[in-house]
């Protein structure tokens, strides 16, 4: 079974860059998709990208085209989410999980992370 663990949140202003880690535990993870998905508060959870296993394709929502970058380093068993020109409304908790497909839907996957916050300041 693999467990995801999330890193690399903080406080910024706007403009600044962050980049997210989702370590992850298992001799399987490079045969599973990962999401990104964050919730602010009082709002419900929201698709940000994903990665298909071999890092061959990756979605992004349009809220963070051209702002976001999802990777992954199989070696390292770690997907990454390096965020450029971050925005106040980008704040939230920010969750990885994986899939055996991947998809927008948080339905579709089965294993979470514990979330990291991000804040943006502006």
């Amino acid at each position: 079974q693999v467990q995801l663990v999330e890193s690399g949140g903080g406080l910024v202003q706007a403009g600044a860059s962050l980049r997210l880690s989702c370590a992850a535990s298992g001799r399987t993870f490079s045969s599973i998709s990962v999401g990104w998905f964050r919730q602010a508060p009082g709002k419900e959870r929201e698709f940000v990208a994903f990665i298909i296993g071999s890092g061959g394709k990756t979605y992004y929502a349009d809220s963070v085209k051209g702002r976001f970058t999802i990777s992954r380093d199989n070696a390292k068993n770690t997907v990454f989410l390096q965020m450029n020109r971050l925005r106040p409304e980008d704040t939230a908790v920010y969750y990885c999980a994986g899939a055996s497909w991947p998809g927008s839907s948080a339905s579709s996957y089965n294993i979470w992370g514990q979330g990291t916050q991000v804040t943006v300041s502006s």
